[in-house]
């Protein structure tokens, strides 16, 4: 059985050094999403979609490993993009008025055909609401502008503002929906250790 860390392999992506934000070109990856509104600190909505993320990325996982290509992989950290009908404000609209996809990037091996069967396994055994939401689709990012940012998610401010900042003094402007990878547990790690990739598309 091979072993494989995707984290590892697309270093650039998803491993960014904290003091430095930088231009990366992110390629087409695929992702299992689901989409909806509202706080993610209060919406029902978004827990069941991050449950059902998570429990399909592990099902999946599950099968790859067992099955013919007996491949073991680390399973990958949770994205959101976020976005709002004015974007220009988008730091100062509330909360309920965020728009999301969840999203999960799967390996190059996963295919729709095993999303689906995995959807049907998970189906027998677990109640998940948000499951019949989740569409397996290729998302291609683009030129982007990313850094890491260490603390709780309420202090992001600033760190959005230097990503834009670096944008803008380039001659360009944000552009597309702000993004973020959660590089950690929030159930285990501390706040003011928490890791997030802040990403903004220009």
């Amino acid at each position: 059985m091979s072993k494989r860390d995707l984290k590892k392999e697309l270093k650039s992506f998803y491993q960014p050094r904290q003091s430095k934000v930088v231009t990366v070109d992110v390629p087409r990856f695929s992702f299992l999403m689901i989409d909806g509104k509202g706080d993610p600190n209060t919406a029902i909505e978004y827990k069941q979609a991050v449950e059902a993320l998570f429990s399909l990325s592990y099902t999946l996982k599950f099968i790859v490993k067992k099955g013919l290509l007996g491949i073991d992989y680390g399973v990958m950290p949770l994205e959101g993009l976020w976005w709002a009908e004015d974007m220009e404000n988008f730091e100062n609209i509330p909360k309920d008025d965020w728009f999301w996809t969840a999203m999960i990037m799967q390996p190059e091996m996963i295919s729709q055909e095993l999303v689906t069967e995995a959807t049907e396994n998970l189906k027998k055994k677990k109640e998940l609401p948000a499951l019949e939401k989740v569409r397996f689709e290729a998302f291609e990012e683009g030129r982007v502008a990313q850094t890491l940012h260490i603390g709780p998610f309420s202090e992001e401010g600033p760190t959005i503002r230097k990503v834009h900042e670096y944008i803008e003094e380039m001659g360009f402007a944000p552009n597309g929906k702000h993004h973020e990878i959660y590089l950690s547990d929030i159930r285990r790690a501390a706040p003011e250790k928490w890791k997030t990739i802040i990403r903004q598309p220009y």
